[in-house]
């Protein structure tokens, strides 16, 4: 039997794709599901956007972009960095991707070789540690609790640096805990950072405009470090265009230069019409991101007021994304007739056959004792859904 590379075989596949899909099964059988796994706004792309990638077509944008993006783009970007975080960048630090999925990956694969340690605070998304192993790093986790907010402290960082340390993922607002670090904050964490210049830090943050508590901060900010950070941003979350698959990447011109040598070999540049788009969702009417933010924060207050009023459940307030995580281990150990629940991953499924809702075990994002819930669905929803939770876990004994 033919087998594959040792390379793909260490990968793990995407817990939240498989729950979306197994919701999707029980759909197909008639069975009326709510699904609370999916990380994808549920709104429509804002109409001027839609029209400029209609005219693009018109336009005859039908040909090879260039491997970094379209000079429009790019400028565009520039300008967002300008206005809205107050950063200095020219359009040929800028490279676009489809998607931040592949801005994270391209710059990991660009950085990272045997031997490289990269520090993953946890909880983190899915596919941080897997894009590491497949650049043939090591995972260096450290883990942040509820009571802690989810969030890394300077002397947690300090700890985990040793020499073999080349990067820090950093992501906020969080995916999965939804957890947003203030100024205050990252600038604990640049301060240790500013002691070791060779390390390389990746700024996720793609779920920029939905946060809760204030205007965004970006590490990048503080001068003693801005050389050393690479963000990485998008339109998939703010602009409701997941499926447009842009993303890009800020950073020092050496890193810039080596991803686009990168991208050139295996994708080159991203969908022509799609920049078209992005481009008039960065110089375009920002109103359509402030109607979502709203409508995500109502939702926020929403799921958190229902989840507790679950006795058992242990729920932080969440500052950005759309994204609930509650610490749910009080009910490991139980059970309802023959079915016991032993974990995050048992809890998640009894959770979608018994109560037909699904959401994501947190095994999988680093943090075992909780489940990560989705509140990108509407009102509605949220609150079937949170009752249908609430009976589900009444019934463990």
């Amino acid at each position: 039997m033919t087998q594959v590379s040792e390379r793909l075989a260490s990968l793990s596949p995407s817990e939240t794709l498989a729950m979306s899909q197994k919701s999707n099964e029980l759909k197909a059988q008639g069975i009326d599901v709510i699904n609370l796994s999916v990380g994808e706004p549920d709104f429509n792309t804002p109409d001027h956007i839609k029209e400029a990638a209609k005219k693009a077509i018109d336009d005859n944008y039908s040909r090879y972009s260039p491997v970094p993006g379209y000079p429009g783009l790019r400028n565009a970007i520039v300008e967002k960095l300008k206005k809205e975080n107050g950063l200095d960048y020219t359009a040929a630090q800028i490279l676009c991707s489809n998607g931040a999925k592949q801005s994270v990956c391209n710059v990991i694969m660009a950085l990272i070789g045997a031997g490289d340690e990269v520090i993953i605070p946890a909880p983190y998304w899915v596919s941080y540690p897997e894009m590491v192993k497949l650049a043939e790093g090591t995972n260096v986790f450290i883990s942040a609790g509820i009571e802690q907010d989810f969030k890394i402290t300077p002397e947690q960082l300090e700890a985990a640096i040793t020499p073999k340390t080349k990067a820090l993922i950093l992501c906020s607002p969080s995916n999965p805990t939804g957890s947003v670090y203030t100024k205050e904050e990252l600038a604990g964490l640049a301060q240790v950072l500013a002691k070791y210049p060779e390390v390389i830090i990746i700024a996720d943050e793609i779920y920029e405009h939905i946060t809760y508590s204030g205007k965004h901060e970006s590490i990048a900010q503080f001068p003693e470090i801005k050389e050393r950070v690479v963000i990485v941003n998008g339109v998939s979350k703010a602009y409701a265009m997941t499926g447009w698959r842009i993303g890009f990447i800020a950073g020092p011109q050496w890193i810039v230069s080596a991803v686009n040598k990168l991208q050139g070999q295996y994708t080159s540049g991203p969908c022509s019409v799609s920049q078209i788009a992005a481009e008039a969702a960065y110089t375009g009417t920002q109103e359509p991101v402030k109607e979502m933010r709203d409508a995500f924060e109502r939702r926020r207050d929403l799921i958190v007021k229902l989840a507790q009023e679950i006795p058992g459940m242990k729920v932080n307030v969440p500052q950005g994304a759309f994204y609930l995580f509650p610490e749910v281990d009080s009910f490991y150990g139980k059970s309802a007739g023959d079915r016991k629940i032993k974990n995050a991953g048992d809890l998640a499924m009894y959770l979608l056959e018994e109560g037909h809702v699904a959401c994501v075990g947190g095994t999988a994002f680093g943090a075992p004792e909780c489940i990560r819930m989705s509140y990108a669905t509407s009102d509605e929803n949220i609150i079937e859904a949170m009752n249908r939770i609430k009976n589900a876990l009444a019934a463990l004994k």
